[in-house]
């Protein structure tokens, strides 16, 4: 099914390799340990070997890397025949811009001497920056290339860099886990880029814009795993002692709350009272993304659990009513839903956050939230730019299909007879096998 267009050959390899070699040569340039790491500060210290911060942080950093790479991966394998893509892209994505990312944010948030120094934290803060990417790789699955990703990763790692450190820095907020700066600021980018690459004649691939009973299984692998791990999301760089403690059980009361009011709310917005697997896979995870910014705060175990709870509603809500009104008023053609799972829940946890800081602190959030919207219009530009008919995105007819740039076992001109296949023999009715054989 690979045109010229579409063709890899020669557009995939320049591009990873141009962009591996210019972080090469910048990370030789800029990069050095920081004193935790590099062997001659660390030992001409007086201190305890245990006291090195690797003992603290790497556990976190390990649960924050399988979301990335598993939970984010897996979640987006819910597309019948977008399976090697949802988690093949994902993995190269999160791979340029963790790195990208080490870069940008030692720029923004302090150079030691002209060096950016990396240690176990700085890992950590690039594996955030990488979860908001994938997040907008969410809003445009199945409808760009590879290379156009890679742009896309590229420039949002800098404008992320960018909101980062005018929300922290210059505002001086506190967003523990990332509502606004990584689940908010993804969210909307990645709608703006979908609003940009709307596609008029996408309902020509329809019919591959959907899942099967399998695909669907694999989804909430990835669900599972972020579930799991978004206590040590939101916790991964608080503050040693009862700070990271109160972070990571407001998170996980928030995530329990939220999946009891996504249940119910699946069931009861539909006509025939049963449960949505999109509801289950994505609002489910909702109350960790509207605890981050306040989870470090005195939210209570009480309020964790209305915070998850409503969470939940709204999400569930979004997926219901919202998500067809943003693509047939405002063509928005947003395929896994992050308005619903990341943009309106990290809005609500700004808010969350505001309400639980002091009043001074409640006016920088208040900017904060503002400042989000300065980078609207760079935003757009970034849209048309991927826009270029140079990166071989796929057509309007072949969205949705790994075909088009992977080799597919057993696929000799696509997946049409393959999934025909599978769906007969795992699906029919008895009956109807008998009258098949």
């Amino acid at each position: 099914m690979t045109d010229t267009n579409t063709n890899m050959r020669l557009k995939l390899p320049i591009t990873c390799f141009i962009l591996e070699i210019i972080l090469i040569i910048l990370f030789g340039v800029l990069v050095e340990y920081d004193k935790e790491t590099d062997a001659r500060k660390w030992h001409h210290s007086n201190h305890s070997e245990y006291d090195n911060d690797f003992y603290y942080r790497y556990p976190s950093f390990q649960d924050v890397h399988v979301m990335i790479f598993i939970g984010f991966g897996f979640l987006m394998t819910f597309l019948q025949r977008y399976g090697f893509s949802s988690v093949g892209f994902n993995f190269l994505i999160a791979a340029l811009a963790l790195q990208w990312a080490t870069l940008m944010q030692g720029f923004f948030h302090g150079m030691h001497g002209g060096k950016i120094h990396v240690g176990v934290e700085s890992m950590i803060n690039a594996d955030f920056c990488t979860g908001s990417v994938l997040i907008s790789f969410g809003a445009v699955l199945g409808k760009t290339s590879p290379v156009q990703l890679l742009v896309m990763a590229v420039f949002e790692v800098t404008l992320f860099a960018v909101n980062e450190f005018i929300l922290l820095s210059l505002l001086g907020t506190k967003d523990a886990g990332g509502s606004m700066t990584i689940h908010t600021f993804g969210a909307y980018f990645g709608l703006m880029v979908a609003r940009v690459l709307y596609r008029p004649n996408l309902h020509k691939s329809k019919h591959k814009n959907s899942s099967v009973y399998h695909s669907d299984m694999f989804a909430m692998i990835g669900t599972l795993y972020l579930w799991m791990f978004w206590p040590s999301f939101n916790s991964a760089i608080t503050a040693h002692g009862d700070d990271q403690h109160r972070t990571a059980l407001n998170t996980y009361y928030s995530l329990a709350a939220c999946t009891l009011s996504t249940y119910a709310m699946s069931a009861l917005t539909a006509h025939d009272g049963k449960l949505d697997m999109v509801h289950i896979q994505n609002a489910a995870l909702a109350g960790g993304v509207a605890a981050g910014t306040a989870g470090e705060m005195m939210l209570t175990p009480f309020g964790s659990m209305i915070v998850g709870f409503l969470a939940g509603i709204i999400s569930v809500l979004g997926y219901k009513y919202l998500s067809p009104i943003l693509e047939s008023k405002l063509k928005i053609q947003d395929t896994c839903g992050v308005h619903n799972l990341h943009g309106m829940p990290g809005v609500m946890g700004a808010i969350v956050g505001a309400v639980t800081a002091s009043l001074a602190t409640k006016e920088i959030y208040e900017k904060g939230v503002r400042s989000n919207i300065i980078l609207i219009q760079i935003i757009f530009c970034l849209g048309f730019i991927m826009k270029l008919p140079i990166y071989g995105a796929p057509s309007d007819a072949s969205c949705f299909e790994d075909s088009i740039y992977w080799e597919v076992p057993g696929d000799e001109g696509g997946h049409e007879g393959q999934l025909t296949t599978v769906k007969t023999e795992e699906f029919a009715k008895p009956e109807e096998t008998e009258k098949l054989n």
